[in-house]
């Protein structure tokens, strides 16, 4: 009984190290996905703006500028072209998006507003 125990002991150790081992063991076929998912990649097509409040959305401009797809962190919006006397305007009846050369705002109700929001010039692409 007493080599038994031992024999468990042992065995119990040696798995110990083998699994402590595994956490450097890359199983992913596709090579190094660390740096795909720490690098959050822009909507293609779309304008990043960065607004007050350290605020950041996403715009991309679809059907010749008649559609305004507002991307957020957590979601998506789409908006159509409005009738407006200066700049343009989009909406969907509750969100507004007011765009005026390089700023935008956005108000989505009474609790949900971007405001003094400017695009980003990503670097390499001026």
């Amino acid at each position: 009984m007493r080599l038994q125990f031992k024999r468990s002991k042992s065995l119990v150790f040696i798995a110990s190290l083998l699994v402590g081992g595994c956490g450097s063991i890359n199983l992913w076929p596709f090579g190094d996905d660390s740096r795909t998912a720490s690098a959050p990649r822009a909507p293609e097509n779309a304008t990043e703006y960065r607004c007050d409040g350290n605020k950041s959305l996403y715009v991309r401009y679809l059907d010749g500028g008649k559609t305004a797809w507002v991307i957020f962190p957590d979601r998506q919006v789409s908006l159509e072209k409005v009738s407006t006397e200066s700049g343009s305007r989009y909406s969907n009846g509750i969100a507004v998006l007011d765009v005026d050369g390089a700023a935008v705002s956005l108000t989505d109700g009474s609790l949900i507003s971007y405001q003094n929001c400017k695009a980003v010039i990503a670097v390499g692409k001026q």
